[in-house]
């Protein structure tokens, strides 16, 4: 596992770069093909940044 983003600005652009890629998969998300797994993927990507973003906020910023 790598080291802890306890930068603010590397937080911010950890998030911006992984709902960027969340962006990029709707795009290619074609709504007369999509399955249900489709969707279930898009759900835990959201998920998943959800939960980033709630470690990102609990930790000590080394700003502070």
């Amino acid at each position: 596992m790598g080291k802890s983003i306890t930068n603010k600005e590397q937080q911010v652009s950890y998030m911006k770069q992984r709902l960027s890629m969340f962006l990029e998969v709707l795009d290619t998300i074609e709504p007369e093909n999509t399955e249900l797994e489709d969707i279930d993927r898009l759900i835990a990507m959201v998920d998943d940044l959800d939960d980033k973003m709630k470690q990102f906020q609990s930790r000590p910023s080394e700003d502070q």
